[in-house]
């Protein structure tokens, strides 16, 4: 290849650098749900943001100062309900969910392959009021990549151990 202007080289390299990095965020940026009869459905980060969205306050429980207990220092999370987004996807709630789909649950996993779960009717409205967010903002910024680029957060829960932090994958799976 003959380059008659050496000033591009960087730029092609950069660019050639650039793509595949870019892709690869892209792609760690979606969220890939497959219902009970094994359809996969991936929403991508736009589609998850144009999503209504919901602001929870809660105690700063990842805190490393240990004179606070979180309570000082509260944190907004911002994100849609996993609810809306289970729906973007085609799963049923109200009063579909019912008989043996009252058996179903929603297993939630991480990059690092944590995984909870949740029974379907921890999710639908028509049975509780605790809202399970799926989060990519905190105090209004973006989620680190400890935690983001989605979280699930659960205010009323009294500890954490289902907030998933670096949500990849939300599968429903029938219990019997």
């Amino acid at each position: 290849m003959n380059i008659k202007n050496p000033l591009l080289v960087p730029w092609m390299v950069l660019l050639l650098v650039a793509l595949p990095l870019s892709a690869a965020l892209a792609q760690s940026q979606q969220l890939t749900i497959e219902t009970d009869d094994g359809k996969q459905t991936v929403l991508s980060k736009s589609e998850i943001e144009s999503l209504p969205r919901v602001k929870v306050t809660t105690p700063d429980h990842d805190s490393h100062d240990p004179g606070s207990r979180g309570h000082d220092n509260p944190v907004t999370f911002e994100g849609v309900t996993l609810k809306a987004v289970l729906e973007k996807a085609g799963v049923e709630f109200g009063h579909s969910l019912r008989g043996k789909r009252l058996a179903s649950c929603l297993l939630v996993e991480a990059a690092d392959d944590y995984r909870v779960v949740f029974a379907l009717p921890e999710i639908d409205s028509e049975f509780t009021d605790k809202q399970i967010v799926l989060a990519f903002l905190q105090n209004g910024k973006p989620l680190d990549a400890k935690a983001g680029p989605y979280r699930i957060v659960i205010p009323d829960e009294k500890r954490m151990a289902r907030w998933v932090r670096q949500v990849t994958k939300l599968k429903i799976v029938n219990a019997q």
